[in-house]
């Protein structure tokens, strides 16, 4: 239960002897103390019991009202924060209630953390091992929290240890149904949750260098919505091949998506791609190989000769081995090939990684512990969002079945 008590601070009398009135506020063995710009003279103070017996003179009575005022402006805003969590700051609702834009911390600070962090990572992507991608989306977190603290709390910076599970869920709900962004308002719940993940590494990169002893993110548990991942059929990824477009620009975007689809490659990677990533086994069997982008973990990958054909046809054309389109324009040419091919699918360039894992390996008998190497993956769990199982596996299973009990 929260706790208003006002007391007299006698040492700091004002010209007219008048001492100023503080209150304490006390909750949950938090407690701080807040000046309320009122005063009043010792010996009226002690004559009235604190101002709590039947008062009598008109100045007394409008300095009572004041006070009452007062607690429950501060009980207002308190339980305010309260409908979220229990787990209040009182710091927090001192500085929303006085409206002060910034606070001095002691020790680390959130968006310390968040700049040291970011420091390290673009060291990091400087010397190849991160994408600029990623850092880009570690600064846009920053920004956000920033943002955030500034419109909900009036403050520009928070210590780690003020950091509750009220001051988490609130940022939490901020992000997903007020922040704006290039005049769209609310993050989607996955990209919302891997803001708030960054966070929590950008803290744990703090704890391993001893800045922190505790991660205030670790009470976060928000969860990824997990779609099945769109993969073109055998049916669909040869009408696309197949297909022959009057419009050079459309050959050039269905060399590059079908390039992706027989490597498995995302867009950032297959378009980092140059001759040096090309190399010949001891069996004379061509491979390629590179580190992601996105988490620089290994991803080699036998050339397919559909692979071959397409580096043979753009060969010494340009840098990369395949022409240099951005995301942005490869999705919108994309979205006309389906059309023209008669697609009735979202086709974006990120579909040709899927139907790598899908159609053009797991459903020709690859083991998906070789898919999850080729894709880079960590472990196979991540694998298994992408590789889904198809029918036909299915259909060739149960045909053996329906033999042995023919």
């Amino acid at each position: 239960m929260l706790k208003v008590i006002f007391y007299l601070k006698a040492g700091k009398a004002n010209k007219k002897g008048e001492s100023p009135i503080f209150a304490r506020i006390s909750y949950n063995q938090q407690s701080i103390t807040m000046a309320t710009g009122k005063s009043i003279l010792k010996e009226r103070w002690q004559f009235t019991k604190n101002l709590r017996n039947v008062l009598k003179l008109e100045k007394e009575k409008v300095l009572k009202h004041s006070l009452d005022l007062f607690q429950l402006n501060i009980e207002k805003k308190f339980n305010e924060m309260a409908k979220v969590s229990s787990d209040i700051s009182l710091l927090l609702v001192k500085n929303e209630f006085n409206g002060k834009t910034k606070i001095q911390t002691k020790g680390v600070s959130i968006v310390e953390i968040l700049e040291k962090h970011n420091t390290y990572f673009e060291k990091k992507v400087n010397a190849g091992e991160r994408s600029k991608a990623s850092f880009q989306k570690y600064e846009r977190s920053k920004e956000l929290l920033v943002k955030f603290m500034k419109q909900q709390y009036r403050i520009e910076d928070l210590p780690t240890n003020e950091i509750s599970s009220a001051f988490i869920y609130n940022l939490e709900s901020y992000l997903k149904y007020e922040s704006d962004f290039k005049g769209k308002i609310g993050i989607k719940n996955n990209s919302m949750v891997k803001y708030m993940r960054m966070y929590k590494t950008s803290c744990n990169y703090c704890i391993r260098m001893g800045l922190i002893d505790k991660n205030p993110f670790d009470l976060y548990d928000g969860k990824l919505n997990i779609k099945d991942a769109v993969f073109l059929t055998q049916n669909e990824l040869d009408r696309i091949e197949n297909k022959k477009f009057s419009f050079e620009r459309l050959e050039r975007v269905k060399d590059v998506f079908l390039f992706s689809c027989y490597t498995g490659y995302a867009p950032v990677d297959a378009s980092n791609l140059t001759s040096t990533n090309i190399f010949q086994d001891s069996n004379d069997a061509f491979w390629i190989m590179t580190n992601r982008a996105k988490t620089a973990i290994r991803a080699n990958v036998p050339i397919l000769p559909p692979t071959m054909k397409i580096i043979n046809k753009y060969k010494n054309l340009q840098i990369g081995l395949i022409p240099q389109i951005s995301n942005q324009k490869m999705n919108a040419y994309l979205k006309e090939i389906a059309d023209l091919c008669g697609i009735d699918k979202n086709l974006t360039w990120y579909v040709a990684r899927h139907t790598f894992a899908t159609t053009v390996t797991l459903g020709n008998g690859v083991r998906i512990e070789n898919v999850s190497s080729m894709m880079g993956h960590t472990n196979i769990k991540q694998t298994q969002h992408y590789a889904k199982v198809l029918d036909v596996n299915v259909m060739e299973d149960m045909s053996k079945l329906k033999q042995k009990y023919s």
